[in-house]
């Protein structure tokens, strides 16, 4: 088994004023030639958007995008006609295959919106555009890991890719435990709070990469939100 600690500190920075962005991974200005991602799993950025700030309309093609909700209210638009707002527990999946133009914005005037944009490279280019969203309540998550998104969809987020998102929100001292099939990994983000996972200490803004191992243990030091992705 090899995990391997990318801590919160050590991530690439850009502070916009109206946006405050952590990257897991190379992102714009930031490279980093030792961190362009984990397997399929592209970006990891951890937003931070000012009151009525946002980005304006532009493009994307080739990317399975996942936008997880953890404070505050998204709104989007799209080329394909859409228009939402996402609370806190809303999660967004956007296939950009052959191309799609959308704007994302901080619904409130008062208010940070807080988020995790996430970027998976897809089976194959070329995919026909989608849009969906789903909501998963506090309760949904609790003390459990919950999947929010696999390429079987269902009551799930469908994506072109094999890989698996799953997020917990853990009680203090509750453990939680995942299973990993003979040649996958597996990526840990933690959202906010503390835990432990295989004996190893996670705190806000930690990723973890673990590779050859069978199962992986979770416990939680004080309560703790996380993501996993389980990726071919």
């Amino acid at each position: 088994m090899t995990m391997t600690l990318r801590p919160s500190v050590e991530r690439g920075h850009a502070n916009h004023g109206w946006l405050d962005s952590h990257h897991s991974f190379s992102f714009a200005h930031y490279f980093d030639p030792a961190h362009m991602g984990f397997r399929t799993l592209r970006v990891i950025n951890d937003d931070v958007i000012g009151p009525g700030a946002g980005f304006p309309t532009h493009g994307h093609s080739d990317m399975e995008i996942l936008t997880y909700v953890v404070d505050g209210a998204l709104e989007h638009k799209d080329s394909a006609g859409n228009h939402t707002v996402l609370n806190r527990g809303g999660v967004q999946q956007m296939s950009a295959g052959t191309g799609i133009r959308h704007s994302e914005f901080n619904a409130s005037r008062t208010e940070p919106l807080r988020l995790l944009q996430i970027w998976i490279l897809p089976e194959k280019d070329g995919i026909k555009p989608g849009h969906r969203e789903l909501v998963f309540a506090d309760d949904a998550k609790r003390n459990r890991l919950r999947l929010l998104a696999a390429p079987e969809g269902g009551d799930v987020l469908p994506i072109h890719q094999d890989a698996r998102m799953y997020a917990a929100i853990l009680d203090d001292g509750k453990s939680v435990s995942h299973d990993i099939e003979a040649g996958r990994g597996v990526w840990v983000q933690v959202v906010a709070g503390e835990m432990t996972a295989n004996g190893t200490k996670m705190a806000s803004g930690d990723g973890l990469a673990v590779e050859d191992a069978e199962r992986i243990d979770f416990t939680a030091l004080g309560g703790v939100e996380f993501l996993l992705f389980d990726l071919a």
